[in-house]
């Protein structure tokens, strides 16, 4: 994703859903909601979506008609096992705006899309494939002062991995036992993002110094597949998501919270550099109407005209008329002449300087005033974003209390050793 640095990066999250969840994960995707609660959903958009696997029935419904025609074998899947995935394929907005906007995009995402068969194992187990081109990228909007929407891919697909079932020592046909029997298309998440081990640039493993293989994470190795893809498909212009990433994912309240800190702060460091900006201004403007004073005031004392002679204000203003007139008529030179025009010159290039300075320093009020709401909604914003932390800790407080996961763990890696015995 985007750093603030220029350079586009590709990026993708695989999301594990369980059957609880997936109801909502179609409603959000499928966008069969009327209302949302993330406000940056452009409903007159939804229209521009795109679907490269168009789902024939519910999530769910697709996935009991696959066990159903034997298609995948939910042999010793647990009820509350992970069935379903989602690949959320992203490259940040300004990689699009500038490309081209939305049918770049359309371009862009019909290739991860192959990337996403690529990585699922067979388009038959994507369930849904749409790119949504209806999310308003908030802060890009407001800086570039204009909408810019955010793309990108939601692929929901069915893990699945080849298991081969061997023929056991009770089969009667001796000859057959310790032989494959049948090959079946298993549901499971872990297995099919188990990690990978590392070979080094010779084909050989990659072990530690006692001999241990060294294996890398999943996460890594997909992120690696969808930039190799993209960058063979011609996308020679975007770099590959941070290595070693142990980010985790946040809930879509907590992102929004974070990037409306991230903006405010941008804004308070742009408050100070205005603030400082205006007190500059301030102070030219009071020099410059000082300087006008002294001018008035030097206008208003008695003027030397030449070596010794010194006449008041209105005998001076009466010999520069003569004088404006007797230049105008006779076209001659005379320094006098000379002088007026270089000191009316001097007064109004001040005069329009002190105007440029006012109007600046009244711009950069109104810019202040609208600092200081930011501020404000940067109050409220934190006060909210201390009572969702207090949430999460009191969710947290009760998962922990109830923790089954080791129990469950321990009984799916018993059930598959079982399996793999017979």
């Amino acid at each position: 994703m985007a750093r603030g640095d220029g350079v586009h990066r590709t990026n993708v999250r695989n999301v594990k859903i369980v059957d609880s969840a997936i109801q909502n994960i179609q409603s959000h995707n499928e966008r069969e909601k009327e209302v949302y609660s993330n406000s940056d959903i452009v409903l007159e958009r939804t229209g521009l979506n795109v679907h490269f696997k168009q789902p024939n029935d519910s999530y769910k419904a697709m996935f009991n008609k696959m066990v159903t025609d034997r298609i995948i074998s939910v042999r010793g899947l647990k009820s509350d096992a992970c069935k379903f995935g989602e690949l959320i394929f992203d490259v940040n907005s300004a990689y699009f705006f500038e490309h081209g906007d939305y049918d770049f995009a359309k371009r862009f995402y019909a290739d991860a899309y192959d990337a996403a068969i690529k990585i699922v194992g067979s388009e038959e187990y994507i369930i849904s494939a749409v790119l949504h081109a209806d999310e308003r990228n908030r802060a890009l909007s407001d800086t570039l002062r204009k909408d810019v929407y955010h793309y990108h891919l939601h692929v929901v697909y069915i893990p699945i991995v080849e298991k081969e079932i061997f023929w056991t020592a009770r089969c009667k046909t001796t000859e057959l036992i310790g032989t494959v029997k049948e090959c079946i298309k298993q549901v499971s998440m872990r297995k099919k993002w188990a990690s990978k081990p590392i070979f080094d640039e010779k084909g050989n493993l990659v072990t530690t110094s006692s001999g241990k293989v060294i294996y890398k994470k999943s996460y890594s190795v997909l992120q690696d597949q969808f930039f190799e893809h993209m960058r063979a498909a011609g996308y020679t212009d975007i770099s590959r998501g941070e290595c070693g990433s142990t980010d985790e994912h946040l809930t879509i309240t907590q992102y929004k919270v974070m990037k409306e800190q991230e903006r405010l702060s941008a804004l308070q460091k742009n408050y100070k550099a205005e603030k400082e900006n205006f007190d500059k201004i301030a102070e030219e403007i009071q020099q410059k109407k000082l300087d006008l004073k002294r001018i008035d005031e030097i206008k208003a004392k008695p003027s030397v005209i030449g070596k010794g002679v010194i006449v008041n204000k209105d005998d001076f203003d009466m010999l520069m008329m003569a004088a404006k007139k007797y230049v105008a008529n006779e076209k001659k030179e005379f320094s006098l002449q000379k002088a007026l025009e270089s000191a009316n010159r001097l007064i109004t290039e001040l005069k329009n300087l002190i105007a440029k300075l006012e109007q600046k320093l009244s711009e950069t009020s109104r810019e202040l005033i609208k600092l200081d709401f930011f501020q404000r909604e940067n109050r409220k914003l934190s006060a909210e974003n201390d009572r969702l932390k207090a949430q999460i800790r009191a969710y947290d407080e009760v998962i922990s209390n109830h923790d089954l996961s080791p129990y469950f763990h321990r009984e799916c890696e018993k059930e598959e050793s079982r399996d793999d015995d017979r």
